[in-house]
């Protein structure tokens, strides 16, 4: 059953179990009243049908139809007139909060008394009434914390997004329709998690900026979304136009990603296959895990939102457990997403909660239950630098699909970096000289840079590269060999100043995590010339999987 035949199913079961007062916080007022229409007209939802009758402060009461049936805006007479109307009959008060006590507005206990006043009528008369509270703001007064039901109003179903868009295709034939049904349900995917205004404003918008609808408008989605997330004050909308190419080596992650691609549409329903949870990689720093975050929601065409766990701890107490819920449903509102928790460990480490009243404890607890039983297709990919700072509860399985371990790079994975990197600045031939002809790189120069950076992270070949091109512009030239060559020869690489830490983390992934590197690199790395008693190089950490 469909998400939103459910909500129609569970609307219906409140409405039959006679609840006197249903509170629908949302921004959608029009899919909202058609919905209670639905419900309230079908017997086979609900056995006994009921009117629906809306009432605002504006207006006064109107039937379905939009005709006046009583013209009062005065709240107490609008609750008369439910307690006295014969008839069975399902009321909807529009932004009656504003009763119920705003910002600096005092709640009217007149008027909450009123409406508690009805309850038995609601309950026990002889006809079926209901009352339904909607409004974009959820406020519900003390004195009927324990008379109201919240109902959670569902978003937009993929099924609607999809009928908007053909709709507004059929509407629209001026527009070019490069959309295949692939394309369509793609499209209709990006944006669930927008309401079906915001979902009409971002087809509309991507219709008249050039006039025709293709793939290529996710981007529009992509920022409509965006607006979302910022206003979540959590969360960070990154863009990304990374490549899984982009990033040199770390082949076996990369199979990995590449082979979840596409989990969540339609087309792998038959193959009953669930949405991958995530995944947590980690290792030495400046090896890759944050370009891979980057370039996985590139190549999967979902908005990448980046969680800052520093954002979530405040100083108001119980305002960072909200902030965790918040960036949640932030999270899963705009699902399918992914959800880059970068050097997690750093968020997460003090989770004991010394100090803290328990603080850190209850933000570690909401996000573990979230992880374990999340059904939202929201795909966590969490680094970690140090992961011995991690609670071993995060670490099991069913947390995570799998964990990575990014090790310091192979001869092979150090080719790729430097090729990526040189191709990515010697982007003139006027400056490129030897290096670079006809857009390649010669192999015997890559293999020669390859075995002088023995030891050295991925982060600092791109820095060999950028230190070179400072020397080869300070002296207004070509860049030449010698000018890599000599920023090598100066450097000294994380696996010495940190060759202990190295050397842990090694021992941690050998029994506990997946080798990101493909077993044929390592295998190609251990048969180069090492140093046997150096412990950096000459033992690598993760097993060796292939995917």
């Amino acid at each position: 059953m469909e998400k939103n035949e459910k909500a129609l199913m569970k609307l219906g079961g409140l409405l039959k179990a006679r609840f006197p007062f249903i509170y629908i916080p949302t921004w959608e007022e029009e899919r909202a009243v058609q919905m209670i229409c639905d419900v309230s007209h079908n017997p086979d939802i609900i056995k006994t049908v009921r009117k629906v009758f809306t009432w605002t402060q504006t207006v006064g009461w109107t039937d379905e139809n939009g005709a006046r049936t009583q013209s009062t805006t005065d709240p107490v007479a609008a609750i008369q007139f439910i307690q006295t109307l014969n008839e069975n009959a399902v009321f909807i008060l529009k932004d009656f909060h504003v009763y119920f006590g705003v910002r600096n507005r005092p709640a009217e206990y007149g008027i909450i008394r009123k409406l508690r006043d009805t309850i038995p009528t609601l309950k026990s008369g002889a006809m079926r009434k209901n009352v339904i509270f909607v409004s974009p703001e959820l406020l519900i007064p003390d004195d009927m914390q324990k008379e109201i039901s919240v109902f959670e109003f569902p978003l937009p179903s993929i099924e609607e997004i999809k009928e908007k868009l053909n709709e507004m295709l059929t509407a629209n034939t001026a527009v070019e329709n490069h959309l295949t049904e692939e394309d369509k349900e793609i499209l209709s995917k990006a944006a669930l998690g927008l309401t079906l205004q915001e979902t009409e404003n971002a087809f509309a918008r991507a219709m008249v900026e050039d006039g025709k609808m293709s793939i290529a408008d996710l981007n529009i989605i992509f920022d409509e979304k965006n607006q979302v997330i910022r206003k979540s004050g959590i969360l960070e909308f990154v863009k990304s136009d990374l490549r899984l190419e982009d990033i040199g080596g770390l082949d076996n992650l990369k199979r990995w990603l590449q082979k979840r691609n596409n989990t969540w549409l339609d087309s792998a329903r038959k193959y009953n296959v669930p949405a991958p949870k995530g995944v947590l990689i980690t290792g030495v720093p400046g090896c890759g895990k944050s370009m891979t975050a980057k370039a996985m929601s590139a190549i999967w065409k979902l908005p990448l939102l980046k969680l800052d766990m520093g954002k979530i701890f405040s100083g108001v107490v119980g305002n960072s457990e909200e902030n965790m819920r918040r960036a949640i449903r932030t999270a899963e509102a705009v699902a399918p997403s992914v959800l880059w928790v970068d050097e997690i460990e750093k968020g997460l480490s003090g989770h004991a909660g010394t100090g803290d009243s328990g603080t850190g404890s209850r933000v570690f607890g909401t996000f573990l239950t979230w992880m374990q039983d999340k059904t939202a297709p929201v795909f966590v990919v969490a680094t970690a630098n140090n992961i011995s700072d991690l609670p071993p509860e995060l670490l099991r399985k069913g947390r995570f699909d799998e964990i990575f371990f990014v090790d310091l790079p192979t001869r092979s994975e150090r080719k790729s970096i430097f090729e990526v990197h040189l191709k990515k600045r010697l982007t003139h031939s006027e400056i490129a000289g030897e290096i670079l002809t006809e857009n390649e790189i010669a192999p015997a120069l890559l293999e020669m840079l390859a075995a002088q950076t023995e030891g050295v992270v991925g982060a600092e070949i791109e820095q060999v590269v950028i230190s070179a091109l400072y020397e080869a512009f300070f002296q207004n030239r070509d860049l030449e060999i010698h000018d890599l060559q000599e920023v090598i020869a100066n450097m000294i690489p994380l696996s010495v100043t940190q060759g202990e830490q190295i050397k842990r983390l090694r021992d941690w992934a050998n029994v506990r995590a997946v080798a990101a590197t493909a077993k044929d690199a390592l295998l190609d790395y251990s048969t180069q010339s090492v140093s046997q008693d150096n412990d950096i190089n000459s033992s690598r950490g993760g097993r060796t999987i292939d995917f």
